[in-house]
């Protein structure tokens, strides 16, 4: 029962911003804008982190998706999210319907949303706790304990010279499945034949085109044989567009910029994607991933989720993972980091998880505290 379990006592926020190298060696013109996480502008990462503590003294962990969009998170989190649950039950099944209900004319997606999503994240840590066991082992006793990932690549200018050569680095690391974030027919080629015929090859076009253009640049990907094509159609929701062009051509994913679990399973279910998408940080939590993964299984639509965190959301992207089939991979960003805030951090192309109960996050302290650029404690009014 409700009354038996403890009640959320503190939440605080914290924001580390950690410095990156994607090693670069040229920056012609990009395709993306200066909002994108792949682009050259990009040479820090953020990470919007929840600290729940609840009245028992156990701490939960949780990550809100932010990069640029993190100041309007964090006033969602500190002005109404966090207080919102402060003095409820540290559970996320007893307290999410009322959470969302109480947001849900500010949007299902969003900076509200998005810390929604980090509370959630927490509550589901606290829980694992409670079961003395890993979050997977929670969700499914049958989880694997070790997860293959695949490398994330930036965007680099569409340079098919470029792109091989990144291509080549990720291989000598261990990766034998990549992710682009290119659009030309000539980077997407340079990819495949540097990778080879076996290996998995996507590209992500991050919502560049409409539907004429999106079906003409997958006629021209035909030879590369993507394993998909990760958002092709602005605007991201139009599910009509790409449920059409699902039909004609195979091979769409999309999902990480859905409103919310419904808009998600609207595409799924209405044959707008192959590959379902959602990021655990955006969408609602490990609550809301759940009930994604059982469309999934309703539909038979792949569920793969989208991964571009380092702070808990990575752990609990891993933790997911482990619960679905051998041929789900992790998505890594392939980027090098001076120093890792916690052990998954950096991980890659293999990981073992651990046998901690809960996400398993544990920052470093030291290095969290060298990054630390904003700290607020959310108190009781």
């Amino acid at each position: 029962m409700a009354e038996s379990l403890p009640t959320v006592a503190g939440i605080e926020l914290l924001l580390t911003s950690m410095p990156f190298s994607a090693a670069r060696r040229v920056i012609g013109e990009e395709s993306i804008d200066e909002y994108n996480a792949s682009s050259h502008t990009f040479t820090r990462m953020e990470s919007l982190l929840v600290k729940l503590t609840d009245s028992d003294g156990a701490v939960g962990w949780g990550e809100a998706f932010g990069h640029r969009t993190n100041p309007a998170t964090w006033a969602a989190l500190e002005g109404i999210v966090a207080p919102f649950h402060l003095g409820r039950p540290a559970d996320p099944a007893t307290v999410r319907r009322d959470a969302e209900y109480a947001f849900h004319a500010f949007g299902r997606t969003g900076p509200v949303h998005f810390a929604l999503s980090a509370v959630d994240i927490a509550l589901w840590d606290l829980a694992a706790q409670r079961a003395g066991m890993p979050l997977r082992h929670l969700l499914n006793p049958q989880s694997r304990d070790t997860i293959d990932c695949y490398a994330s690549l930036v965007h680099y200018g569409d340079d098919p010279v470029e792109v091989a050569h990144h291509i080549s680095r990720a291989q000598k690391a261990g990766y034998t499945s990549f992710k682009l974030h290119e659009s030309s027919p000539e980077s997407v080629a340079a990819a495949r034949a540097q990778a080879g015929p076996e290996a998995g090859l996507m590209t992500d076009v991050n919502c560049r085109w409409d539907e004429s253009e999106a079906s003409a640049a997958l006629e021209a990907f035909a030879p590369a044989d993507l394993l998909w094509l990760e958002e092709p159609v602005f605007p991201p929701d139009d599910t009509a567009a790409l449920a059409r062009l699902n039909a004609r051509h195979g091979r769409i994913s999309a999902g990480e910029n859905a409103s919310g679990v419904q808009g998600m399973v609207e595409q799924m279910r209405a044959g707008a994607v192959d590959y379902a998408q959602p990021s655990v940080g955006k969408i609602g939590g490990i609550s809301a991933m759940r009930e994604v993964f059982a469309a999934g299984e309703e539909t038979g639509v792949a569920v793969v989720p989208h991964c571009f965190y380092y702070g808990p959301a990575l752990n609990a992207s891993a933790e997911l993972i482990a619960t679905l089939g051998e041929e789900v991979r992790l998505e890594v960003p392939f980027l090098q980091w001076p120093q890792r805030l916690h052990s998954l951090h950096g991980a890659g192309p293999r990981i073992t998880l651990g046998d901690a109960p809960g996400l398993g996050f544990v920052p470093d302290e030291r290095v969290l505290s060298e990054h630390l650029v904003r700290r607020a404690v959310v108190q009781p009014s």
